[in-house]
């Protein structure tokens, strides 16, 4: 595991103490079919129709006008992401999509996964006082939101109990854009299908979260990502919320993530 890695757990341990269940789940605005959310259909590596949204959202320079939510914890602009096996970025395909859990979701054993689009006031006065608290220079008041929750799903060829919740919510005041991850219980990282153990949900390729642009330089990878930390980030933040990562993503702008070390040289042995 990277040593910033390591130590951004240790410091957020020694802050934070243990999280129950509980708390981390308090961490997600609210979803389901009583506030308004649709859902996908019970289909492994499926996703949602395509949807237009009512607000262009900006993501990497590019003004994107619509949407899919996909199963396998994947939001994508334009065109379907059904790939079960998480790919490590950049993927310069032109594909642009987020990716807060991108592993071999099945919603067929477990879980379901649900979206809406939102301008119901309480929604976004909660997202704006969290985008203040995190980015106080940044002035925004967001008039848009779209919340994409995967609740209690499975992995592929599970015969656990084991489930992931977390979601992904887009926010913009028209002219800024963030986009917020929420982790509310991570129990797996791999479907059976990807190498992992049937049993256990963990092993082979573990799941990746990030940020893809679709060329070859504007990209980001959440510490963890395709390793098994990953099972951790209930545990990892960039705003001192644990299970939170908080992005400016107009123009995209890493934020509260230390740098990788520089590398220590052993003149005696010269090795680096």
């Amino acid at each position: 595991m990277p040593l910033a890695f390591t130590l951004l757990l240790l410091l957020l341990g020694a802050a934070g103490g243990a999280h129950e269940e509980g708390e981390k789940a308090s961490l997600l605005y609210p979803y389901g079919e009583d506030q308004g959310d649709q859902k996908n259909p019970k289909l492994d590596d499926g996703t949602s129709e395509k949807l237009t949204l009512a607000t262009p959202f900006t993501f990497y320079g590019e003004e994107q006008r619509d949407l899919y939510v996909n199963n396998n914890g994947v939001i994508s602009f334009g065109v379907k992401v059904n790939h079960y096996i998480p790919d490590p970025f950049p993927l310069a395909d032109g594909r642009a999509f987020l990716t807060p859990f991108w592993a071999d979701v099945n919603n067929v054993l477990g879980g379901d996964v649900f979206y809406r689009e939102a301008t119901d006031p309480a929604l976004l006065g909660d997202v704006t006082r969290d985008i203040n608290q995190y980015f106080p220079d940044v002035p925004f008041a967001a008039t848009w939101a779209f919340v994409a929750t995967w609740d209690r799903v499975a992995y592929y060829g599970s015969v656990s109990e084991k489930v992931n919740t977390f979601q992904a919510v887009l926010t913009t005041d028209t002219k800024k854009s963030f986009i917020i991850f929420n982790y509310g219980d991570i129990q797996w990282t791999t479907g059976e299908a990807s190498g992992g153990d049937a049993e256990t949900g963990l092993g082979g390729t573990p799941a990746h979260a990030g940020f893809n642009s679709g060329d070859d330089t504007n990209f980001y990878n959440i510490p963890g990502s395709q390793t098994e930390a990953i099972v951790n980030v209930t545990d990892t933040s960039n705003v001192g919320v644990r299970g939170r990562w908080v992005f400016q993503v107009d123009d995209f702008k890493v934020t509260g993530v230390p740098p990788e070390p520089p590398k220590v040289v052993d003149i005696n042995n010269c090795w680096l």
